[in-house]
């Protein structure tokens, strides 16, 4: 049995790894935290924000980034590299 990955092995480590999924999880869970503190903020808090809603505005805008990073990684999925460009087993040095 050869040592070499096959070619679905390669695409789901390409997929796994793919930054956007990261940085679109991220934003989605502090975007989510974040506009939870903003339902509840006080007077006080939208007061000293001159009057916005600044944690809910900001949340949303954060929730809205990462689920579209996660959108654009679903419909344009990491591709991996051609097999010319992956060097054979043997060459590569340890």
């Amino acid at each position: 049995m050869s040592d070499q990955p096959t070619k679905a092995e390669t695409a789901r480590a390409a997929r796994l790894f793919d930054v956007r999924r990261v940085i679109g999880g991220l934003f989605t869970v502090y975007g989510v935290i974040v506009t939870i503190v903003g339902l509840f903020d006080s007077q006080a808090e939208i007061d000293k924000a001159a009057g916005v809603r600044i944690n809910l505005w900001i949340g949303l805008g954060m929730l809205a980034l990462g689920l579209l990073f996660l959108l654009w990684q679903w419909w344009r999925p990491a591709e991996p590299p051609p097999e010319s460009d992956i060097p054979p087993a043997d060459q590569i040095r340890e």
